[in-house]
């Protein structure tokens, strides 16, 4: 869903809905092609995140600069041979945004993100492995960075650490306690994107 405020656009991966999309079924290829044919060219995401690292605890807003998507699904615009260049994460607004922002939030900046195809979440088992590669892990930032590269799209990442990771400091997760802990964030959350949206207008 598209809300336009200005020269801003903000789209919510999820939807509207009583029933939000859950991730492996967001169309992010029509989303990021509509921004592009709107003439945008920085996209500023914001993703839910579960923790790898102890010291990454919930309510940890972070900022990634890299990924890992072995495996997946692909997430391209090509059906051949890829023609853009290497994936990544541009975060050329990132300096910007934290200089603004430091004063209110503290942000964990250079995170990793491992990317996992959901929906279901991670067994402890993949934990154990995930957590050499990364320091948090959700199921949208790659496929959206990949997306972005593909159509010269710079991509900036923010979000939220809303659980530690299956097996992390003991934790146990599942559906209505990650819905718990997302509601307990909310209000920094919706905070956090206010005053972003405050500091690109």
């Amino acid at each position: 869903m598209f809300r336009a405020r200005g020269d801003q656009v903000v789209l919510n991966r999820h939807g509207s809905g009583p029933a939000p999309l859950p991730p492996h079924s967001i169309n992010a290829r029509a989303n990021f092609a509509a921004l592009a044919q709107l003439g945008f060219k920085d996209i500023v995401s914001f993703n839910s995140v579960g923790s790898l690292r102890p010291s990454l605890a919930p309510g940890t807003l972070v900022s990634c600069s890299d990924y890992v998507a072995i495996q997946q699904p692909p997430a391209t615009y090509y059906d051949e041979v890829l023609q853009a260049g290497a994936p990544g994460i541009a975060n050329n607004l990132v300096p910007v945004i934290l200089d603004a922002l430091s004063a209110e939030f503290t942000i964990a900046t250079g995170q990793t993100y491992v990317h996992t195809r959901g929906p279901r979440f991670e067994t402890k088992a993949e934990i154990r492995v995930m957590k050499t590669w990364g320091d948090v892990v959700g199921m949208t930032l790659a496929h959206e960075a990949d997306l972005c590269t593909e159509l010269g799209l710079r991509y900036n990442s923010f979000g939220m650490v809303d659980n530690y990771a299956n097996g992390i400091e003991g934790a146990a997760i599942d559906y209505a306690s990650f819905k718990q802990m997302v509601h307990d964030n909310q209000e920094r959350v919706n905070r956090f994107i206010v005053r972003l949206l405050e500091v690109m207008s």
